[in-house]
């Protein structure tokens, strides 16, 4: 089975290159955040025509928004509404004879990292507080995919130092998100593949001239399993040619294949 997700940053905004990700890498699931439309808006039938028709929706109109959409059925799909906030952050599958296929969008958190002043830093902190204790509790064999917008390891940046005070990898922000992970054993799957200190990037901002020159990135997407399904993942790709694909999203998609 393979599963690619990817931060599209509005989806009928790059029609386009999500048909080109699909004929190229040929996905059995595709996990979509920052979707950008409300959940009947969505744009149903351009999956269908490509061999996609099982879908999973939790949008809303303008922000946020993610999306799950498979060549074969789900057995069951439901959302968590993280902190009480009723914006579309979280969708979940139920795989037919598989775990749970979870797949997040955890709030940027604005630009200044601190959440006395600024509510989005607060709010991406306490998402990461309710995901830590039901990380905890989880029970059932489970896949977390999605942007869950933190680099953990100084590897995980470009420049460690430079970026400590930056929003995505501050020491608040980092030492959350691997708190979260020993809360379950989450096992990190790009870095099973990659494992540190190699350098590894799934973001690039619009901000540089020439992204792939300048090489400033970040591992803000992630793919993590349950203890239980370590050996499932046989092969991860981060597709950095899409980020240079016509009218881009930042995130590059990541790509891995499993064998249940």
């Amino acid at each position: 089975m393979r599963i690619i997700t990817w931060n599209i940053n509005s989806v009928r905004a790059r029609l386009d290159i999500v048909r080109q990700l699909v004929e190229e890498y040929n996905p059995d699931i595709l996990c979509l955040q920052e979707i950008k439309v409300h959940t009947d808006m969505f744009p149903r039938g351009f999956f269908e025509e490509l061999g996609m028709p099982h879908l999973a929706i939790h949008g809303q109109k303008g922000h946020h928004g993610v999306a799950t959409v498979a060549k074969a059925p789900f057995e069951d799909s439901f959302h968590i509404d993280w902190c009480a906030m009723g914006d579309a952050r979280h969708i979940a599958v139920k795989l037919k004879d598989g775990p749970t296929l979870h797949n997040f969008y955890v709030p940027a958190g604005g630009d200044e990292p601190d959440p006395l002043i600024n509510d989005k830093f607060a709010h991406k902190l306490k998402f990461v507080e309710e995901m830590t204790a039901w990380s905890k509790e989880l029970k059932e064999p489970s896949i977390v995919v999605g942007d869950l917008n933190i680099a953990p390891h100084p590897d995980d940046v470009w420049d460690h130092k430079k970026l400590l005070k930056v929003v995505s990898h501050t020491p608040i922000e980092t030492d959350g998100m691997l708190a979260m992970i020993e809360a379950h054993g989450w096992v990190d799957v790009m870095r099973e593949f990659t494992p540190l200190p190699e350098k590894l990037y799934s973001w690039w901002s619009y901000r540089a001239r020439d992204w792939s020159a300048a090489d400033k990135g970040r591992r803000l997407d992630h793919v993590w399993v349950s203890p239980s399904l370590k050996e499932t993942p046989v092969h991860m790709e981060v597709l950095r040619g899409a980020r240079g694909w016509e009218k881009p999203s930042d995130h590059a998609p990541v790509l891995v294949d499993f064998k249940f």
